[in-house]
């Protein structure tokens, strides 16, 4: 595969020696042109005279000189010592233009290139730059953008000589068709990430090895044409005097059909219900579901947020707008599942909307901040209470367990028809920052930039106060602090003394530590869950759980560590969640579909992610004890590559058990998403995760 994939790219540091070394040997022949000659003309024939100078000898004579020359075991070439000095000369003539090259990029370009960078970074970043679709193994095509804009059309983007110098000489092709990447910009895919949590960029479809590499032949030299190839559909047309290669790129697919039936939801626009928890634009809501309907999708989520519920004053809840919204779904005959939100929205890049907190709850965060997660410089993030409060009364004479539960009680007893008619078929439950089981460890607006490890958030008074009692017990009370050599948010693993190999992380107080801070996290989530069984017993109850895959590949798993996963290398971090999920026979919401797209992106290519082998363990440490597993995407896409790799996710091709995802929940509902294609190759998705067949399958 690596020796296929060299010879279709031909850029390799390899090739540009050998280039180097024709060009020497080039130049010595025509300098020594004069040298052959006078060779050639003492020359001696087999009958003892001189060798005729004539040009039929000559050349024959002249072709002996260089075999003899280029012949391992041949007489030795003129001035040995001078080429190798020449070759020396012009190796480094040639890195010293591509060290200002990779200079210029860095100083003037959106490039994030490593400072041993090779060509081969060069030309991904330019390609990346142009709007190309450059994968890990050196696979590139073009992406949506790129591949409908039209063969003539001219680019407003800057190109430099060298560029210049091969479009000259490459014939204009327009591929029409590809794959689309997914991501927009770097910030939606940070914000997305945290939001999933990330992460992502759609990649083509991973049926086989064969098929990456049947992207390069798609460009040809001029006149030809990819002809007879199974998975290219092409055809030639004229412009302007210059062949187009229309070609659409088709890739193999599995069968779906009569495979297990798993439900498909569609999650709502955070925006659907407004802050005075009023149905924004019923009318056109209806149309759109009424849409989702006729495809055969089997319900919605929808987020039920506490600060608009619960918004003025403790204990009074208006649910107007959620019951005018359940009722329309009701009358649909689709199904709901309920998210009951208890962290703000708006806190991170590229949320539509912003939802606080209550503002009661706000005001007593004003007197008393640690109520809120806190970082070691002493940073609040209000996106959600700490953990800490879980059990302290400082919330209006309540307990944040207190909260939590009369906010379940009320919505129960509220929509209770809605339960015993099996509209609701599923409650899930926030349990932190963006309705994830985890720490807050990469706030966006405290500095964190992706693949940072992040910082761990336990510096308010009342989880310092339980890191106490845990040292004292353990008897070692100077032990009742934070790592002091963790690093910062954006920090690597390697930059620590804490993360590093043979760090801090894997000594007696960074055990001790890192198990504390992990039992706050199980602690919290069992409590949580423990109430909302006791508030909707008999309805399925979802935890939301997000990878943090980054940096999954070192030995602390840095990243894991600081959100509250204590996963290194020598420890399943997993195993005691699912059995906390067991205990309460909730499923797992897991975010994954998609974080194969982010191994693709600049930011991560030296951080050591591993978002498949996360999703792998993950899935098998719920499946094992016997945890649903319910799927989501992190990020929107709308292509049959993303679609294929939700399904070959949701379906397991190699799991010997036959398992697969309880149900998949699409985010989310857009007019995007509506329009005929896209809605088209949606209704294409569902058909197959139902276990439909599909008249157009590529096989």
């Amino acid at each position: 595969m690596a020796t296929e994939m060299q010879k279709m790219i031909g850029t390799s540091e390899e090739d540009d020696d050998e280039d180097v070394e024709m060009d020497v040997k080039e130049e010595d022949d025509e300098e020594d042109d004069g040298e052959r000659q006078i060779r050639t003309s003492l020359m001696v024939g087999d009958d003892g005279g001189m060798v005729s100078s004539g040009s039929n000898n000559n050349r024959f004579e002249q072709h002996l000189v260089q075999e003899q020359v280029g012949t391992p075991g041949g007489g030795r070439r003129c001035r040995p010592l001078e080429e190798k000095e020449r070759t020396k000369l012009r190796e480094r003539h040639r890195r010293a233009i591509t060290a200002r090259i990779l200079a210029g990029l860095r100083r003037h370009g959106n490039y994030n290139l490593r400072v041993r960078a090779d060509i081969n970074d060069v030309i991904a970043a330019l390609a990346t730059e142009a709007g190309w679709v450059v994968l890990p193994d050196g696979t590139t095509f073009p992406s949506r953008s790129q591949a409908i804009k039209p063969a003539g059309g001219g680019s407003t983007a800057p190109t430099s000589s060298s560029s210049h110098m091969v479009s000259q000489q490459t014939p204009p092709t327009s591929i029409r068709g590809g794959v689309t990447c997914g991501f927009r910009s770097l910030a939606e895919y940070n914000s997305c990430r945290m939001k999933g949590v990330f992460m992502p960029n759609s990649p083509p479809y991973d049926a086989s090895s064969n098929a990456r590499c049947q992207n390069s032949s798609l460009m040809g030299d001029a006149g030809e044409q990819s002809v007879g190839h199974p998975l290219i559909n092409s055809s030639v047309d004229a412009v302007d005097g210059m062949q187009m290669v229309d070609a659409t790129l088709k890739l193999p697919e599995r069968d779906f059909a009569g495979s297990a039936y798993v439900p498909v939801y569609v999650m709502l626009p955070f925006g659907v219900i407004n802050m005075k928890c009023e149905l924004v634009d019923p009318d056109g809501l209806l149309k759109q579901l009424r849409l989702l309907k006729s495809v055969n999708v089997d319900g919605v989520m929808v987020d039920c947020w506490w600060g608009i519920v619960e918004a003025h004053s403790p204990q009074e809840y208006n649910w107007n707008g959620y019951r005018r919204l359940f009722q329309m779904v009701h009358e649909l005959k689709l199904k709901l599942q309920v998210v009951l939100s208890f962290h703000e929205c708006g806190g991170n890049v590229g949320d539509e909307v912003c939802i606080p907190l209550p503002h009661w709850v706000a005001e007593i965060g004003r007197s008393n901040p640690d109520i809120f997660f806190t970082d070691r410089e002493g940073r609040r993030n209000p996106e959600c209470l700490s953990w800490g409060v879980d059990k302290e009364r400082v919330l209006r004479g309540r307990t944040g367990l207190e909260v939590y539960f009369d906010y379940m009680r009320s919505f129960r007893v509220k929509f209770n028809e809605f339960f015993e008619d099996g509209v609701i078929t599923t409650i899930g439950v926030g349990l932190g920052p963006c309705g994830e089981l985890r720490f807050p460890s990469c706030p966006v607006k405290h500095g964190w930039r992706c693949p940072g490890i992040g910082e761990f958030q336990c510096y308010d008074q009342y989880l310092l106060k339980n890191l106490r009692k845990a040292a004292e017990a353990r008897g070692h009370s100077f032990w009742a602090r934070g790592p002091d050599n963790a690093g910062s948010y954006s920090s690597r693993p390697h930059e620590t003394g804490f993360f590093c190999d043979g760090g801090d992380y894997d000594g007696y107080y960074g055990r001790f530590f890192l198990n504390w801070y992990s039992q706050v996290l199980v602690g919290h989530g069992d409590r949580v869950l423990y109430l909302a069984k006791l508030a909707f017993e008999g309805t399925r109850i979802v935890a939301k759980f997000s990878g943090i895959h980054w940096w999954y590949k070192t030995a602390s798993h840095a990243a894991e560590l600081t959100a509250g996963f204590y996963n290194p290398c020598n420890r399943d971090g997993y195993a005691a969640i699912m059995a906390m999920l067991k205990k309460h026979s909730a499923a797992l919401n897991f975010t994954s579909a998609g974080f194969h797209m982010l191994d693709q992106h600049e930011d991560f290519a030296n951080a050591l992610s591993d978002p498949e082998a996360l999703v792998w363990q993950v899935t098998n440490a719920a499946w094992d004890v016997g945890v649903e597993v319910v799927s989501e995407n992190a990020l929107p896409f709308l292509d049959r590559v993303g679609y294929n790799k939700i399904l070959d996710n949701a379906k397991p091709l190699a799991d010997p058990d036959g398992r697969y995802m309880s149900s998949f929940i699409y985010h989310r509902l857009s007019p995007v998403l509506l329009e005929r294609q896209n809605f088209m190759e949606f209704e294409r998705f569902v058909k197959r995760m139902h276990g439909e067949a599909v008249h157009d399958l590529l096989v």
